[in-house]
C-alpha cells in the first residue's frame, strides 16, 4: 500500500529493501540474464522484457493517480533515486546485454519493433539517465579518496557538527550500498562497463544504425506491396492479372503487412528519438550516420542474395550473410518448389473445390497414365499438343535450391492432367460470366461448354 515518508515508515522501508535486496534481487538479475541471452529472438520474449520492466520501474505501481497526458513526460520522483542505485546492475548490465541482443533480432517485424520502442520509452524518462549515471559515478568513486575528503562548509565539532558531516556520511553509504550490490552480483574482480561510456555509445551508434536500416527495408517492402496490390486489382479477376500460384507463396506474411509495417516505422521512429535523449546524441551527427546508409545502396543491396559460399550441396551462409537476413538488408527469392498440386490452399481457392477436383485428377492420372506418357512422347503435333496441356507448366529451371528440393526436381515428371485451376475463384467468375453472357445470347449451357472447351483448345493450339 503507498503511504507517505514519515519516520513511522522508515523502518518497514528499511524491511523491504533489505527483503527485495536478498531474496528477490540476485535470482531475478540472473534469471534476466540468462534469459536476454538464450531466449529465441522472436516475439515470445515479450513477456520477459515486461517483466524486467515492471521491476525497474516500481514508481509505476504505487497507487498515485497520474494525469494520463502527464504520464509521458513525468519525471521519476527523487524518493527512488536509492533504489535506481541499489539496482545499477538490473539497469546497466542487463540494458547491455539487451542491445547485444537486439542488434541480432529482426527489426521489420512489427513485434520486435515495438520491443526496441518499450525499452527506449522507459529509458527516456526525462531523470531516470541522470540517476543511472549518478549511480555509475558512486560506485566509480575510489574508497580511499572519499574517507579523506572533507566537505565544503563543514561544521567543526565546538559549532555543533563532525568531521564527517551527516552530507558526506549519506554518500559515503551510498557509495558503500551500490558497491556492495555490484560485487554481491558480479563479485570483487567485475569489470564494470558503464552505461554511458565509449564503448557502450559505440555499440549504440550501430544499433541506431540497424534501425535506420530496417526502417529503409519496411519502407521498401510496403511499397513493394502497394505495388503488388495496385498490379492485382480489381481487373486481375478478368484474366489480366498473374495467374501464377508460386506468385502468391513468396508475399508478405502477415507481420509485413501494410498496417504492421506502418507500425514498424512509427516505433523505430520513436526509439530513435529516445535514443538520442538518453546518450545525448547531436542529432546532426545522428542525421549524417542515417544519412550514410543511403536509399539508392540499400535499393541496389536488396536485389542481391546474402552473402555466401558455394558448398557441396548448395550455398552455405556466412556470418556476415546471416547479419545481412536478420537486419533485412538481403534476402533470398523464397519460392515453392514442392509438387505444385500439393500447395497449400490459397485464400483466392475454394478449399472443397481444391480436395475434389485433385482426387477427380489424380484418378484420371492413375487410369490413363500409360495412354498419356504414349502420347507425349510422340514427335509430332499431336504429342507437342499433349505435352503443353499435360506437362507442367512451371518448367523453367530454378537457381539457388536446396539440396531436397534439388533432388526433387530432377526427378522425371510425368505428363498428368490438372484441374486445381478451376477452383480459382476468378476462374469461377470468369467462368460465371460465360455462361451468363451466353444466355443473353440464348446459348444453352451445352453450347457455352463447348464454345468454351473450344477457346480453351485453340488458344493451346
Amino acid at each position: 500500500e503507498p503511504f507517505s515518508p514519515t519516520e513511522e515508515h522508515v523502518p518497514l522501508e528499511e524491511f523491504k529493501r533489505v527483503v527485495v535486496q536478498r531474496f528477490v534481487q540476485q535470482k531475478l538479475y540472473l534469471f534476466l540474464q540468462h534469459c536476454f541471452g538464450h531466449w529465441p529472438l522472436d516475439a515470445s520474449f515479450r513477456a520477459v522484457l515486461e517483466t524486467w520492466l515492471s521491476y525497474i520501474q516500481p514508481w509505476r505501481y504505487t497507487g498515485e493517480k497520474i494525469n494520463p497526458q502527464a504520464d509521458q513526460n513525468r519525471t521519476v520522483p527523487e524518493k527512488w533515486e536509492s533504489f535506481v542505485q541499489e539496482n545499477l546492475l538490473m539497469y546497466t548490465k542487463l540494458f547491455q546485454v539487451l542491445l547485444n541482443r537486439t542488434v541480432r533480432t529482426d527489426l521489420v517485424n512489427a513485434k520486435n519493433a515495438l520491443m526496441v520502442f518499450r525499452v527506449s520509452k522507459v529509458f527516456a524518462q526525462p531523470n531516470l539517465a541522470d540517476m543511472i549515471q549518478k549511480g555509475e559515478q558512486l560506485f566509480l568513486e575510489p574508497e580511499h579518496v572519499l574517507h579523506h575528503r572533507q566537505p565544503r562548509g563543514y561544521l567543526t565539532p565546538s559549532q555543533g557538527g563532525s568531521f564527517l558531516s551527516s552530507r558526506q556520511r549519506v554518500v559515503t553509504d551510498m557509495v558503500f550500498r551500490v558497491k556492495s550490490h555490484v560485487y554481491a552480483l558480479e563479485g570483487q574482480d567485475c569489470q564494470y562497463k558503464q552505461m554511458f561510456g565509449n564503448e557502450l555509445r559505440g555499440a549504440v551508434m550501430k544499433l541506431i544504425q540497424i534501425i535506420a536500416q530496417a526502417r529503409q527495408t519496411a519502407k521498401r517492402i510496403s511499397d513493394h506491396s502497394n505495388e503488388v496490390a495496385a498490379s492485382n486489382s480489381f481487373l486481375s479477376w478478368f484474366g489480366m492479372g498473374s495467374s501464377d500460384l508460386n506468385n502468391t507463396f513468396s508475399g508478405a506474411e502477415p507481420e509485413e503487412s501494410g498496417e504492421c509495417l506502418k507500425k514498424t516505422h512509427e516505433f523505430l521512429d520513436r526509439a530513435l528519438e529516445h535514443l538520442c535523449q538518453i546518450f545525448k546524441l547531436n542529432q546532426g551527427q545522428l542525421t549524417q550516420l542515417i544519412s550514410t546508409l543511403g536509399s539508392c545502396q540499400d535499393e541496389g543491396n536488396c536485389k542481391q542474395l546474402p552473402d555466401c559460399i558455394q558448398g557441396e550441396n548448395g550455398l552455405i551462409l556466412t556470418d556476415l550473410g546471416r547479419k545481412q537476413i536478420i537486419s533485412g538488408q538481403r534476402r533470398f527469392d523464397i519460392q515453392y518448389q514442392g509438387d505444385p498440386e500439393l500447395q497449400p490452399i490459397r485464400s483466392y481457392e475454394s478449399a472443397l473445390l481444391v480436395r475434389l477436383l485433385y482426387r477427380v485428377s489424380s484418378l484420371i492420372n492413375h487410369r490413363f497414365g500409360a495412354h498419356m506418357d504414349a502420347v507425349c512422347s510422340r514427335p509430332d503435333f499431336p504429342g507437342r499438343l499433349c505435352r503443353h496441356f499435360l506437362s507442367d507448366g512451371d518448367s523453367a529451371p530454378r537457381l539457388n535450391q536446396s539440396p531436397l528440393s534439388r533432388r526433387w526436381s530432377e526427378r522425371p515428371r510425368r505428363p498428368r492432367l490438372s484441374l486445381r485451376r478451376l477452383a480459382s475463384f476468378r476462374t469461377l467468375m470468369v467462368l460465371l460470366l460465360i455462361y451468363g453472357l451466353g444466355a443473353i445470347l440464348s446459348f444453352s449451357p451445352v453450347s457455352s461448354s463447348i464454345i468454351i472447351l473450344t477457346g480453351g483448345f485453340l488458344y493451346g493450339l
